[in-house]
């Protein structure tokens, strides 16, 4: 997701999907179930996994996941790298249309929010598989419902979980000893340290959650965020929004005139201290880049009063996949305990795991357990409530109306 989850979400895909038809043939696919045949057939395979591209941290992990597929099953992994999620879509989308209902391109997706929505609703998925997968019993369903839930929609096993996220804000510590916690707090302290703070522009996946947040704190019923937009009731209930943003735009960056394209150029802004307030979806992210010597020891994370925006990355298999087995081996593999503790690792990724500790072995715990999260990174208890993410419907409206109403060339 990461965001890092904005890459793997920022375009919609519903206005490509709208012409697939429904109606799709049977074609012979690994049985999850038969987990046994599944690694038979999946030997020998190479997996072609369309992930955003955007973050080298990311592509280095994925490589590391190769290395481990290959060794533990002779399975090898390809990633293909995206700047948009939309772009694997479109090319399932495509090969439905010529009628190639089996040996397509793309294997295996990272994918969340408006494109799984599409994808799920023209029945373009393979399955339902995850919670069929070996390590499925493992992942904590109870304590983290959004691994059965994307940006409420349900699941259904279409899709399987691999790393959870959470809105951190990063500050320096050096010069704002007093984060804001909250859209108002924000505002006021934007407008009293002028161009310090700014946002991905949307359609960036990072850039649209954080109006989303801002939403949250703006709108009388939150809840109305988890129904599809209403065109009846859309502008009044986004006016305070649009409102808000009018205030602060000339206190940003730049005045408001340019903004960054997407969260490693908004970590960058901080980083080289043009900027004193950033955010990501990876809350150890900060923690990795003061690791690697990339930002100043005085950064430090927060979340806001009342909680901040939260939801879990997924990989789906495309229903004409040409390697499901593999590609069923791959997702169950990215639940493995190592894998999840290699991910939490603040010098790796720092993402957040999707298992259930208590439900893991001795020897497994402990490889969480002696994980030392970062100096910059919040605590688990420390993040407080992560907000479920409001229905798809609203990331694509808001995208739509930003920039209609701020677009700016770049």
């Amino acid at each position: 997701m990461n965001a890092v989850w904005g890459g793997a979400m920022k375009m919609s895909a519903a206005a490509i999907v709208v012409a697939a038809c429904t109606a799709l043939p049977a074609v012979a696919q690994p049985d999850p179930s038969d987990w046994a045949a599944v690694l038979q057939e999946a030997r020998g395979q190479t997996v072609y996994w369309h992930a955003w591209g955007g973050d080298p941290r990311i592509n280095d992990f994925i490589l590391w996941v190769a290395d481990e597929a290959l060794s533990r099953h002779g399975v090898s992994l390809t990633q293909v790298k995206l700047a948009s999620t939309a772009d694997a879509v479109a090319r399932v989308v495509s090969e439905k249309q010529a009628g190639q209902d089996q040996g397509g391109a793309v294997d295996l997706i990272w994918i969340n929010g408006e494109n799984f929505a599409a994808m799920k609703g023209k029945g373009l998925l393979f399955g339902p598989f995850a919670e069929q997968l070996p390590n499925w019993p493992l992942v904590d369903v109870a304590g983290k419902p959004a691994t059965r839930m994307d940006f409420t929609e349900p699941t259904l096993g279409l899709e399987s979980p691999w790393a959870m996220a959470q809105l951190v804000f990063e500050y320096d510590s050096a010069r704002v000893p007093a984060p804001p916690l909250g859209a108002g707090q924000l505002l006021d302290w934007a407008k009293a340290n002028p161009g310090r703070f700014t946002y991905p522009r949307p359609p960036d996946y990072l850039g649209t959650t954080f109006l989303k947040q801002v939403l949250y704190g703006v709108i009388d019923d939150p809840d109305l965020l988890l129904q599809p937009v209403d065109p009846a009731t859309y502008d009044r209930l986004t006016a305070p929004l649009w409102a808000w943003l009018e205030e602060i735009t000339p206190a940003l960056w730049r005045q408001g005139q340019a903004y960054p394209a997407n969260e490693p150029a908004l970590g960058q802004l901080l980083a080289d201290g043009e900027i004193d307030i950033a955010f990501a979806f990876n809350t150890g992210r900060a923690s990795a880049a003061i690791a690697a010597g990339e930002l100043p020891q005085t950064i430090r994370t927060n979340t806001w009063t009342g909680g901040t925006i939260g939801n879990a990355s997924f990989v789906a298999i495309p229903y004409n996949a040409a390697h499901a087995a593999g590609a069923l081996v791959v997702a169950n593999l990215l639940l493995d305990p190592r894998v999840q503790a290699r991910a939490q690792d603040p010098d790796v990724l720092g993402f957040q795991t999707v298992l259930n500790l208590s439900a893991l072995s001795g020897q497994d715990r402990a490889r969480f357990d002696a994980l030392d999260l970062g100096i910059a990174t919040l605590a688990p208890h420390d993040l407080g409530p992560a907000l479920p993410e409001p229905h798809a419907s609203w990331m694509t409206r808001i995208s739509q109306d930003w920039i209609r109403r701020y677009g700016v060339a770049q």
